[in-house]
């Protein structure tokens, strides 16, 4: 029997400079630059993923963070099938301002599948575990730490990811 195939839009939200295009950059090529680039408007890439029962193609949206371009973010959402949100964990404030993508996203697409992504876990937290953990509860999701630099998690995010789309389509 052939396997089902799906093609899905997926964004990655989050203020700027939480590592983005750097897990995406990981994700797909399975390469990391230090050197930041801001990104302007959105970029696209694209990742296969295989499961026994389907194929995934997953469309991965780098949209940019910058929350004086949020009239463009509208266009962005708008046929997505998943999220991940990303925030820093050496910068609290990245980890607290996730509620306000999740609202924006959620607002334009409805209820999606969404993973809450803590970055850069290679560099000294500055986020207490209490913090983390109502973040948990506002975002009815665990967590996913990860590291772009070191791809400490990062497989694990978008697989998890691509089930709950996977799960949302059969």
């Amino acid at each position: 029997m052939a396997k089902k195939r799906y093609i899905r839009k997926v964004c990655l939200l989050g203020d700027g400079g939480v590592g983005k295009t750097s897990l995406i950059r990981r994700y797909v090529l399975d390469v990391f630059n230090d050197e930041y680039i801001k990104t302007f408007g959105t970029k696209v890439s694209k990742k296969v993923v295989e499961t026994e029962e389907a194929q995934l193609t997953m469309m991965i949206w780098d949209i940019l963070g910058q929350k004086a371009h949020s009239a463009l973010h509208e266009a962005y959402y708008k046929g997505a099938h998943g999220a991940l949100l990303v925030c820093d964990l050496s910068r609290e404030e990245t980890v607290l301002s996730l509620p306000r993508w999740k609202l924006d996203l959620t607002g334009i697409v409805g209820d999606i599948p969404i993973i809450p992504v803590g970055n850069k876990c290679d560099l000294e937290r500055k986020v207490s575990e209490e913090t983390l953990r109502r973040m948990e509860e506002k975002m009815g999701w665990p967590l996913t730490i990860t590291s772009a630099r070191t791809g400490d998690g990062v497989e694990e995010a978008f697989l998890a990811l691509a089930r709950r789309i996977l799960e949302g389509d059969s």
